[in-house]
């Protein structure tokens, strides 16, 4: 049977290169300077390597100026802001092309003694996939840091009421948050000083602070703010409600989660052991698993199983985390 045995050397100069040129932008980005440079060469006059290095900046800000203005642009700027990972959109770009062609390569790899038709389609899936791998980790580091920020508002509350009832201003509320909470309420709310600082309303940095952790709680804090700036009121007395409301809704969802874990473990376990013993399998005795990899009409057309094993698991996988998510 004709493999696919003979392209690995070239998809894998390409994945080298590809690599290879994604670090060498980021390490440049990273040794450009930016601000330093510009504010260094305003002091000791500019050169020509300063010049380049101007040209080049200028130039990674176009890009990233035009891939925020695209729709899928905007929603990966709030995302990494959400998730506080310092990188530009261009950039995260650039590692999910990455990515891409790793899981083009690994998949190739790993259906090597199955048809060249079929190791390509191994190949595209691969890409595929592993493009969205960037996107899991992103999704699960903001979810994880709103979660914290979230089980940490009910204290934060409780710190902001007893400053107010010592006789703080709002703002030197906020200010003392950000020096006291924990991380990440402590960077959400210095972040939330900076803004105001600058010039902007309280209002519309309450409403940049939401858009980055978009918590139930959180608006219920920052309708009552509002409200009271509005009509005036006893706010120190209004936030121990709050905080209290939330402390009990964070303790409820702890109970619920201890009591839904079981069905949870079982659905990571649907997803999780049919493919690593696959790629097991796969691993250390491809001749066994080409037939599932076979392209033709039937009785041999066995491609359709993976697929449909995949298609069936995931319909497993919504199924018990709809079930095992309840909303308090």
């Amino acid at each position: 049977m004709e493999t696919i045995a003979p392209m690995l050397p070239l998809i894998g100069s390409i994945f080298f290169v590809a690599v290879i040129g994604v670090v060498g932008m980021l390490v440049y980005r990273s040794m450009s300077g930016g601000v330093s440079n510009e504010r260094l060469s305003q002091v000791i006059g500019s050169t020509a390597s300063d010049e380049r290095s101007k040209r080049s900046q200028q130039m990674l800000e176009d890009v990233e100026k035009r891939v925020s203005k695209s729709k899928s642009g905007e929603k990966y700027a709030r995302d990494l802001a959400r998730a506080d990972v310092k990188m530009k959109v261009y950039e995260f770009f650039a590692i999910k092309v990455v990515a891409g062609i790793l899981g083009f390569f690994v998949l190739m790899f790993l259906a090597r003694s199955a048809s060249p038709a079929a190791a390509l389609l191994a190949g595209g899936v691969g890409a595929f996939v592993f493009s969205f791998l960037p996107d899991f980790y992103l999704g699960n580091r903001a979810s994880a840091r709103i979660k914290a920020f979230n089980n940490q508002l009910g204290d934060t509350i409780t710190m902001m009421a007893n400053a107010l009832r010592g006789g703080y201003s709002f703002m030197q509320t906020i200010d003392l948050v950000s020096k006291e909470a924990p991380t990440p309420t402590a960077e959400e709310f210095r972040r939330l000083v900076q803004e105001v600082g600058i010039g902007r309303s309280t209002e519309e940095a309450l409403a940049n602070l939401l858009r980055r952790v978009p918590s139930e709680d959180l608006d219920l804090l920052i309708t009552a703010v509002n409200i009271q700036h509005e009509v005036g009121g006893n706010l120190a007395q209004i936030l121990d409600s709050i905080g209290h409301t939330i402390r009990e809704r964070v303790r409820i969802q702890g109970e619920i989660k201890t009591l839904t874990a079981q069905g949870r473990i079982s659905a990571y376990i649907i997803v999780g052991l049919p493919i690593g013993l696959g790629g097991y399998i796969q691993a250390v005795n491809p001749e066994y698993m080409a037939p599932i990899f076979t392209f033709g009409l039937p009785p041999e057309a066995w491609c359709c199983m993976p697929v449909a094993a995949i298609v069936m698991m995931m319909i497993g996988y919504w199924a018990i985390m709809k079930i095992v998510t309840i909303e308090v």
